[in-house]
Parts: C-alpha cells; sequence; structure tokens
C-alpha cells in the first residue's frame, strides 16, 4: 500500500448522535464482513462498560479497504472525562468526520473535540446524522455547525466543510437533502477525496510518535500510533526514547496493521498508516520510536490536567475481605499505578497513609469508569467524596468551571434556575420553544456534585443535561452541600420488617429486610437536615397474649438504589463509599457514634480517618 492510498480520519460526536453506529454501518457495507459476523450493533464498542452504558471511552482502530485505498478510522472517546484519550487520538489523524444530531444539533462535547481538532489544522468533514427522524431539522443545524465553526475559530480553509445527510441506523445517504436515498458509500468516497494523505517524508528515517497502548498476553505492550516519518520493518533494530530522553535500542518482534477490526501481521509499513509495534519491555505514551542512525524525538503529547480527585484506600469496613479477591493495599497501588500505563489524564499519588491513594481524573464519569471497571475485577476498596484540584494562578486559588446545556420544559424552568442559582452558577444564553427551554449555564464543578438526580427529580425525568469542562475561574467560596442529614445503623445485625417499617417515615432507606449492617454504616437518608443513629435490628417482641397470625402484613417501601455517580454526588466529607464486587455500601468514616461526636457534631468538618 502507497502512502498517498492511506487516509486516517477520526470521528467526533457527542454520546448518543450515532458515532459508533456509523462506524458499524461502514464497515458492514464496505464488505469488510461477512453477514453471520454483523448481526449485531456496536461492533466497535467492545468493552463492557461501553456496552451497557452506550458511550464510547477507550478508542478503537479499524481499517477499510475501499477502492484501492486503505483507510483508518478511529473512533474517538465522545466525553470531556475522556480528554487524554481524544487528544492523542487526533494526533494520529488527518481528517475529522464531524457528526451531529438533525434533531439536537451539535452539543458540548462536539464543541469540546471539535475545539481540539481544529486548533490542530485537521481537515473537517460534516454529516448530519439521524435524518429519517420525525423532529428532523436539518437546516437549522447546519447553520449552528457553521456558527459553531466561527465560535471556535475555524480558518476560512475549515469553513468551507463538506456535508453528507446520513441514517446510519437505516444504512443510507444523501449528498443534498433533497436527494434520493443512497447507501452509505458516498461517505467513504468522500473521506477519499476530501482528507488528505499524511505529509511525512517516506524516503526519510523512520519516527513514530506513541499515541496508546495495547497489551496482548504473549507479546507484551504494543505501541500504536501513525508512522509519521519513512518505512518500518519488523525483525530490525530500532531506538525508543522516553519522556526524558533517555534512548533505549530493541528489536521489533512484531508489526502489526489494522484490517478491518483485527490486527494483521505485517513484514512492512510505510508512512502515514496505523500500526503497532510489540518487542520493549516497557513502553509508555507520548515515547518516540525512531530509525537508531537516527534517533530524533517527536514532541511529547500535552494532556489536559486532572480537574477532579477522589482518595482511594483499602476496605476497613467490618465487612472488608467478605466479597473482594483483591483487598490489600499492595494490590491495590499496584492495580491503580498500572491504570496510569495507558490512562494518561490519570493521576495517582501516595499520601501519608500507607493504605491511602489519591486518585486524579478528568471528571466524574472518568474516575467512576475505573472504579466499576476496578470492582468488576475483583478489587475490594473504600472511595471518599470527590473534590476539585485547586491551581494557583498568579498566587489566586483558581477552580475548575462547566459550561451546562439543560433542555427542559417551560414548566420546570424556574426550578431548575432556582436550584443552579444556589449552587453559583451563571446563566450565559436562553433559547425559548414552543413549550421547552435550552438554557446554558457556566458553573464551578463543585456546584454540579451530585445534582443530576436532583435535576432529574425537579424535571420528573424529562430534562436533559450536558456538561464539559470550560475555564479555570478564582475560587468563589462555600457552595451548599447536602440538604439532609442521613441514618446511620446503631448496631451490627441483620435488618427486620419490624424496625424498617416503624422507620420509613424518619426518610427513604438504602436497605431492605434481611439485610446485614454495622455500625457506622448508612441506611438511609433523614427526611430532616441532621445526621440519625438508628436500630434497624429490632424483632417485634411476642407475648403470650397475642396470637401469631394476629398481626397486620406490613408494607415496606423499596430501597433507594444509586449509581456510582449519584454516589459520588451523594458522600459528605466525613463519608466514605465501601466498593465490592457484589455491593455498594455507604459509611462513616469513624463509624463509633461517641468517637464521631467527639470530633464535633458539625458535618464536614471531620477528619480523615477510620474506625
Amino acid at each position: 500500500m502507497k502512502q498517498e492510498s492511506i487516509r486516517n480520519i477520526g470521528i467526533i460526536a457527542h454520546v448518543d448522535h450515532g458515532k459508533t453506529s456509523l462506524v458499524d454501518c461502514l464497515l458492514k457495507q464496505s464488505g469488510m464482513f461477512r453477514e453471520s459476523e454483523v448481526s449485531g450493533t456496536c461492533i466497535m464498542d467492545s468493552n463492557e462498560l461501553e456496552r451497557e452504558r452506550g458511550i464510547t471511552i477507550f478508542s478503537k482502530n479499524a481499517a477499510i479497504q475501499y477502492k484501492g485505498y486503505k483507510i483508518n478510522i478511529v473512533d474517538t472517546p465522545g466525553h470531556a472525562d475522556f480528554g487524554g484519550e481524544v487528544e492523542r487520538i487526533l494526533k494520529m489523524v488527518s481528517g475529522v468526520l464531524l457528526l451531529a444530531d438533525a434533531v439536537e444539533g451539535p452539543m458540548p462535547q462536539t464543541k469540546f473535540v471539535l475545539k481540539k481538532s481544529l486548533d490542530l489544522g485537521l481537515k473537517p468533514i460534516v454529516v448530519i446524522n439521524k435524518i429519517d427522524r420525525p423532529a428532523a431539522r436539518i437546516e437549522a443545524v447546519v447553520d449552528e455547525v457553521f456558527d459553531l465553526f466561527v465560535e471556535l475559530g475555524a480558518t476560512d480553509e475549515q469553513l468551507d466543510f463538506s456535508i453528507i445527510y446520513t441514517s446510519a441506523k437505516q444504512g443510507i445517504s444523501r449528498l443534498n437533502p433533497e436527494d434520493e436515498d443512497s447507501d452509505i458509500t458516498p461517505v467513504l468516497d468522500l473521506i477519499i477525496e476530501k482528507v488528505p494523505a499524511h505529509t511525512g517524508d517516506s524516503e526519510g528515517p523512520f519516527q513514530m510518535l506513541v499515541s496508546s497502548i495495547d497489551y496482548d498476553d504473549y507479546v507484551g505492550r504494543i505501541a500504536i500510533g501513525t508512522i509519521n516519518r519513512g518505512n518500518v520493518q519488523a525483525k530490525n533494530s530500532y531506538t525508543q526514547i522516553d519522556r526524558q530522553g533517555d534512548m533505549h535500542a530493541f528489536n521489533i518482534s512484531k508489526l502489526y496493521c489494522y484490517d478491518g477490526l483485527a490486527k494483521v501481521e505485517s513484514p512492512l509499513a510505510v508512512t502515514g498508516d496505523i500500526i503497532g509495534i510489540a518487542g520493549m519491555k516497557e513502553v509508555e505514551i507520548g515515547e518516540t520510536i525512531a530509525e537508531s542512525s537516527c534517533p530524533e524525538p517527536l514532541p511529547v503529547i500535552e494532556i489536559d490536567e486532572p480537574t477532579l480527585g477522589i482518595h482511594f484506600s483499602t476496605n476497613s469496613s467490618p465487612f472488608a475481605g467478605r466479597e473482594g479477591e483483591f483487598v490489600t493495599s499492595r494490590q491495590l497501588r499496584d492495580r491503580l499505578f498500572r491504570e496510569t500505563r495507558s490512562n494518561v489524564s490519570l493521576r495517582v499519588e501516595e499520601t501519608d497513609t500507607q493504605d491511602t491513594f489519591k486518585v486524579s481524573g478528568r471528571g466524574e464519569l472518568h474516575l467512576t469508569i475505573l472504579i466499576e471497571t476496578m470492582r468488576r475485577e475483583g478489587y475490594e476498596f473504600s472511595i471518599s467524596r470527590p473534590e476539585v484540584l485547586i491551581k494557583n494562578i498568579d498566587g489566586v486559588p483558581h477552580e475548575p468551571e462547566e459550561f451546562v446545556i439543560i433542555d427542559i420544559e417551560d414548566s420546570h424552568m424556574g426550578a431548575v434556575m432556582e436550584t443552579m442559582g444556589k449552587r453559583k452558577a451563571t446563566l450565559k444564553n436562553m433559547i425559548q420553544g414552543e413549550s421547552t427551554a435550552r438554557l446554558e449555564f457556566v458553573i464551578p464543578t463543585r456546584g454540579l456534585f451530585g445534582f443530576r438526580s436532583e435535576f432529574l427529580t425537579l424535571t420528573k425525568g424529562t430534562g436533559i443535561i450536558n456538561r464539559t469542562f470550560h475555564n479555570f475561574i478564582p475560587h468563589c467560596g462555600e457552595i451548599a452541600q447536602r440538604p439532609n442529614g442521613v441514618l446511620i445503623a446503631m448496631e451490627h445485625g441483620n435488618t427486620t420488617g419490624f424496625s424498617l417499617f416503624n422507620l420509613q417515615d424518619r426518610g427513604s432507606m438504602f436497605v431492605g429486610a434481611g439485610n446485614e449492617v454495622y455500625t457506622g454504616m448508612i441506611v438511609g437518608t433523614n427526611k430532616k437536615d441532621n445526621d440519625l443513629v438508628i436500630n434497624l435490628c429490632k424483632e417485634k417482641k411476642l407475648s403470650n397474649m397475642r396470637a401469631s397470625g394476629s398481626d397486620v402484613n406490613i408494607i415496606l417501601t423499596p430501597p433507594v438504589v444509586m449509581s456510582l455517580e449519584q454516589i459520588l454526588g451523594f458522600l459528605n466529607e466525613d463519608e466514605l463509599a465501601e466498593i465490592t464486587p457484589k455491593s455498594i455500601r455507604l459509611r462513616k468514616k469513624i463509624l463509633n457514634e461517641t468517637d464521631r461526636k467527639r470530633y464535633g457534631k458539625t458535618r464536614n468538618s471531620i477528619p480523615v480517618s477510620v474506625s
């Protein structure tokens, strides 16, 4: 394959705008799979969590052979929390497909990734997807996309973008809105025509920047990247240049190219191709692999700094070690530091306490994905309430601020605006529809802790909220915390229906009848603003005067089940979440009530210590 016949393209889209569906459709219609291999959708969402959540977290590579061309397609994450992934992937491509929903138009995550791609000078192709939807407003969305390009400072050449209209679900496309439906292959034709081939010198010495890391049980770590210059051959000797500039010689044991979704061994690869190289003992993202005769390092990839931190610690509750396979501080430490090898937006720091580690990431979603992944791998640990990372700029403490777009019905506007005001949000724009409104805010990241669940309650489940990192702003003081206190278990034992029935008017319960609880475990939310210790294990006293069948059948309210994101927003500073493969429990950092009182009754003032 010649350099001129290779096209590298990334896909930019908001969550659920059809990005992965489009890639699946291109793979199917280009003949890369037999019919029996493509019965399901979301071929590229291979990670279990990605399939469940319907979002792309880790970028994947695919290659399509079409009309004598090789088109390398990189499916990039659409969420700002995975900005580390996004930036690395954009370094590998020469153009981008910007996917916009024909109903919703460009959204915050689209804006985040598009800004990165325009800054890198990438050539965009706009795809208006879901044109088959009844509420599609195609012309208005095209205007919104153009306005977004202008707002983000696109060049005149970038503003002269090509547009194609598709329905990835139906497998159809049109070059003009009024045209007859065609199959999806015109998208591939447009990529070949508009996206430039890689401009590197094919005759020069080999050079490649490591943009991603894969792992194979047989060959170890595989460095993935685009060949910046020259050609590369398997079994030959090359030089690895690390971030500090130190050089290490090695032999390529395996050289991989992409065919469809598979990595296939290849004896040779040319400039512009996306490849995988195995043979190095250790390799990290941002390092350079080069010809030994001309070992020139490429600029190291700059990644957005983390904005949110959580303390991970070994589980110290009375139930510690019951449900997890990996429970020690050494196992927890090894797993967290191993994650930083490929998850470049993540930071892990050791603390003064031997069994506690501070993990910093790009947002709640970024960190909850890590927590859920470790949980499924068999790890057992505790996590603290998230805290924003303060940045000193010119001696003034600054905190992260987020840009939020909210779509709600008119009847809920007052309640939502009041709540956002309490959380120190500033309204930037309001677009009024027939019976709906779109509100645009900027708000400190702290102000969004726990907001999603409250927002769904305020809007009766009908509201839509999208957010992305915006800027660092001077620290804006205290923000109102959780308005309710919690219900805390008094003693160790199994809960009884009798106790739950008599106490459920005190608040919402997190446990049902027959669940095992321990002293200091949080078992519900209090209706009032104070914490309340309750006994859920109390049995009903029977007497000789009362027949066993004379009792009235009790009806219990089902326990509240929270997602990980909701739990992070719910926690106060004196509380922990206990994470195990089978359960998620909430608890006080200090389990004993007397000890808690000794440190003070005011919430959020209790120091970080464990029972």
